[in-house]
């Protein structure tokens, strides 16, 4: 506890020494609905955290709706007291952030591993199942690909307008997927891009998406889960603050134009023993296929984390590779879960179905159960498209009927926690219905 101690403060000292003209540090950790929570602390307190003492904030933070408003859950939020819950400093993430006007930095704080973690916070939802998958001996690398849009900065009426070309002020509003747009955004992306990497984060490859304005930003292959997730979190804040302040907007709504592609999470899994081999790739592949069949079967039942939204369940169907059933495939982004084409040391998935706008500590969550599951029951998968594309098994394509096919699902309740699945549906169920109590412009239009 000590050496922990120790190493923090070390940390927090150098970085003070680093960069002298930061006063104050954002305190940050992902709700249920995937937004950052946190505090604002004077830097100098930094060092008395590091060094032991308590950090708490409201345990019901973690269950705040997509709009910030606290629901009903049990007895959580109006029948607990709202009690505080302790945190821990992420070590290694005491990073600067120079999207604000102000010198300011951001550290990553935690529940899991402290004397009494938050059962239903994703970090820690994460942690219980990298733990569980270690003790089995199976060691995953990941990465992530994160699919997002730029806007102008200026909303039109509330709705979203394309982003402006800066080498011709006209809006970029032409899908395709040219190089050149890489360059007309090159100050945006690029420094984008450092920003990441100021965080720690091993951006690789950019590519600019079929949709007017859309982009793809990839990570490095991490063999530590917890920190790849980490890392596709800390870039959806620092992306969303370096377009603002370049006079854009970046948003990673999953569906911001049914006429356009949804913006995708995709996750690519392997899995090691502890010598080193690829798990997927031994016995000519057969746990590649177990793994697999696992991962279809959970599919449905995982869909309130896959599309956390409503406008999430806009995305599935009816564009370019988003798939409206379970499916699979090698070399097919039409499938759900698709197998990249690799040698047997790199043999992986690709899981496609997420939403950019996804919780990633989750979405990952989900993976691993599916994966472990697959390996556990030893089952052939369906068809792959590549013999047969209508091969699939349905899915929800509506929020309440995924909250019921997934707060029931004794896989799910026992691998994921069944504290945390029956508040993470009670969530989504209430912010679903709390989405529906508005009427619209279109309701008046329709029946007035």
């Amino acid at each position: 506890m000590k050496s922990h101690a120790s190493t923090l403060l070390a940390e927090v000292r150098t970085f003070r020494q680093n960069h002298p003209d930061v006063r104050y540090v954002d305190l940050i950790a992902l709700d249920i609905p995937g937004h950052f929570y946190g505090k604002r602390y004077p830097i100098e307190m930094l060092e008395k955290v590091a060094a032991g003492s308590p950090l708490k904030l409201p345990q019901n933070a973690v269950l705040l709706g997509a709009q910030g408003g606290l629901f009903k859950i049990g007895d959580y939020c109006f029948n607990d007291g709202d009690p505080d819950a302790n945190r821990r400093l992420v070590p290694g993430t005491l990073k600067p952030v120079n999207w604000e006007s102000q010198p300011l930095s951001q550290m990553l704080i935690t529940s899991d591993g402290t004397e009494a973690p938050i059962e239903f916070e994703p970090r820690e939802v994460l942690a219980k199942v990298l733990e569980r998958l270690q003790h089995k001996g199976i060691h995953p690398v990941v990465a992530f690909e994160l699919e997002f849009y730029l806007f102008d900065k200026k909303l039109d009426n509330g709705l979203p307008q394309f982003a402006r070309d800066p080498l011709s002020d006209d809006a970029d509003d032409q899908p395709n997927l040219h190089i050149e747009r890489l360059s007309r955004f090159g100050d945006v992306l690029d420094d984008m891009a450092q920003t990441a990497k100021d965080q720690g984060i091993d951006i690789t490859v950019i590519t600019a998406e079929i949709g007017p304005g859309q982009f793809e930003i990839n990570f490095g292959h991490l063999d530590d889960g917890m920190r790849a997730a980490d890392w596709a979190a800390l870039f959806c804040r620092s992306t969303r603050g370096v377009a603002l302040k370049h006079g854009y907007r970046a948003s990673f709504m999953a569906k911001p134009y049914l006429q356009f592609p949804g913006s995708g999470m995709h996750v690519h899994v392997s899995l090691y023993d502890g010598a080193g081999n690829n798990l997927l790739a031994a016995h000519q592949q057969h746990p590649l296929r177990h793994a697999v069949a696992g991962c279809l079967e959970l599919l449905p039942h995982c869909m309130p984390i896959f599309s956390p939204n409503h406008n999430a369940f806009r995305r599935l169907g009816g564009t370019v590779n988003a798939a409206t059933r379970a499916s699979w495939g090698f070399e097919d982004r039409d499938a759900c879960v698709r197998i990249p084409e690799s040698d047997p040391r790199n043999l992986r998935i690709e899981h496609r179905l997420a939403s950019a706008d996804a919780n990633p500590y989750l979405v990952l969550a989900a993976i691993l159960v599916g994966l472990e599951h697959g390996l556990e029951a030893k089952r052939e998968p369906i068809a792959p498209l590549n013999e047969d594309r209508s091969s699939g098994t349905d899915f929800p394509l509506e929020m309440l009927d995924a909250v019921r096919a997934m707060q029931h699902h004794a896989v799910l309740r026992d691998k994921l926690g069944a504290e945390f699945v029956d508040v993470y549906c009670e969530n989504k169920r209430q912010d679903h219905l709390a989405f529906q109590q508005e009427i619209n412009a279109r309701e008046y239009r329709w029946f007035l």
